[in-house]
């Protein structure tokens, strides 16, 4: 397939003539608070649980975290030397794009329309609502359309589709009304982080807790293994979706100031803090739950009026709803602190709803501009941002939020996700050979090794994942092959009208 209408070299076509412009107003600070405030969400306090139940040890549950980490810091690396090159609105849809033509830079469009994007936001509202209800014990009620596991109407799903509303409506006002929110509850979320690893490792540490996790059981499950292997890749699933959504902020690469200096920059800053925030809270929770059930549990036991005895014969991997932050803070404050880790998920899933919200919105402004979706997408309201973009990925948001599939969905695009990052992570050994001579301000540290080995570990994990966990697979692969056919159809009408 040929080039799209308009070409990066010209980023002035994205913008008619006397129109309202993508104004390049968001700073370091700002780009690194959409890159960290994305990323953390709900799962750094909900996963570490499902993680222990596949590898069974400490040592193994913080090697999953940081072995994750080190992927995403690898890839945001080698994201900052294309979105130095190309700094315009829509970010890795363009590096697609560019590298590959249109067709895969559609299919990723496509699949973060459908699932990805407006997914996320769906799940991580109804996340916001959930923990609502611990304070709010009337947004828990019954549904009242349908039902609350199937398609319906409940108190919690009006809540999360209000949230998505409140946050749509201050983008909406402008970036910086939508770059203020992302500050705001960035900056909370990670002291709050900061806060649980300090209460926990230095302030009141659980001396049983850590005898069992870094003396008896820190290498408990045995050693390496096939079987051990494939399922260190399915628990690699968790921790990379709660580290996700870090390239978001190559979608607004046309409203940052000096994009080719400080997008590699937030990339990197952004990924790296979030990943020692991670790894360090993860080592707050060993200081205070054994890894794994003490012998004679083998099922969670609710936290709810229980004593800290229960809650941590439980452990981190059958914390009751898998709620590990919750958990841990019972055990230094009891019911106060369990209150503490509710509030903690409110403010961080608020926080990260409207960073996937302000980015989202501008990969379907750019897909709008090459005439690859509806045209009313592509237009910028007085406040220089693409209002009907940010109302059509509501409403989707909103859909799934009612259908009550979009966690489903959600695991049936990781493999599909995976895909993407390594195709764009390839792509700068695409634009290296097929165009060496482009300004790069930027160089991806560790080229070629560190870009091959991150390909390299993508491509392992999702060949794990199609036998680990093949039922969200290949549906994933399939959601995201739909988009092909869609393309061909808008091509061939693009291309007749041209002519």
């Amino acid at each position: 397939m040929g080039r799209m209408p308009y070409s990066i070299r010209n980023p002035d076509a994205t913008a008619d003539r006397g129109a309202a412009t993508l104004k390049p107003t968001l700073s370091l600070f700002d780009s690194a608070t959409i890159v960290a405030g994305s990323m953390i969400g709900s799962g750094i306090f909900i996963v570490s649980a499902d993680i222990v139940r596949h590898v069974q040890s400490p040592a193994a549950l913080l090697s999953v975290w940081i072995v994750a980490g080190l992927m995403t810091i690898a890839g945001a690396l080698a994201y900052g030397e294309l979105a130095a090159m190309m700094p315009y609105a829509g970010g890795q849809y363009v590096f697609l794009r560019e590298a590959y033509g249109g067709l895969p830079a559609f299919m990723f469009g496509w699949t973060l329309l459908l699932v990805i994007q407006t997914g996320t936001i769906a799940a991580v509202a109804v996340a916001f609502a959930r923990f609502t209800a611990v304070f709010w014990p009337a947004i828990g009620g019954p549904a009242w359309l349908g039902s609350r596991t199937g398609i319906g109407l409940s108190p919690e799903r009006l809540a999360a589709i209000a949230v998505i509303i409140v946050l749509t409506a201050a983008n909406l006002r402008g970036l910086d009304a939508g770059r203020f929110v992302q500050n705001l509850f960035t900056s909370v979320k990670a002291l709050s982080l900061v806060l649980i690893a300090t209460l926990a490792c230095l302030i009141a540490p659980n001396r049983v807790a850590i005898a069992i996790n870094f003396h008896r059981a820190f290498f408990a499950g045995g050693g390496w293994s096939a079987s051990f292997a494939a399922s260190f890749g399915a628990a690699m699933v968790g921790a990379l979706f709660s580290a996700d959504a870090w390239a978001g902020v190559t979608f607004t690469a046309a409203e940052i100031r000096d994009p080719r200096r400080n997008l590699p920059r937030a990339l990197a800053l952004g990924t790296a803090a979030v990943i020692v925030l991670y790894v360090l809270t993860n080592i707050a929770y060993l200081c205070e739950l054994p890894a794994a059930a003490l012998p004679g549990v083998g099922l969670p036991i609710s936290i709810a009026g229980s004593d800290a005895g229960i809650v941590f014969a439980n452990g981190i991997a059958h914390a009751a709803n898998d709620r590990v932050a919750e958990a841990a803070l019972s055990m230094i404050w009891g019911p106060r602190g369990a209150a503490l880790a509710a509030a903690l998920v409110i403010v961080s899933t608020f926080g990260c709803a409207n960073g996937l919200i302000l980015t989202g919105a501008r990969v379907f402004y750019a897909m709008a501009r090459d005439g690859l979706f509806f045209a009313v997408a592509g237009r910028l309201n007085a406040k220089s941002v693409p209002a009907i973009a940010l109302m059509m990925q509501a409403l989707w948001a909103s859909v799934l939020t009612l259908t009550g599939t979009y966690s489903e969905l959600l695991d049936y695009v990781i493999f599909a996700q995976l895909m993407f990052y390594a195709l764009t992570v390839g792509a700068v050994f695409v634009m290296r050979v097929r165009d060496p001579n482009r300004p790069r301000p930027y160089r991806a540290w560790g080229y070629p090794i560190l870009p091959a080995a991150y390909i390299t570990a993508a491509t392992l994990l999702m060949a794990d994942l199609l036998v680990v966990k093949p039922a969200y697979t290949w549906p994933g692969l399939l959601i995201a092959l739909a988009g092909a056919p869609v393309y061909a159809i808008r091509r061939r009408s693009l291309d007749a009208r041209s002519k």
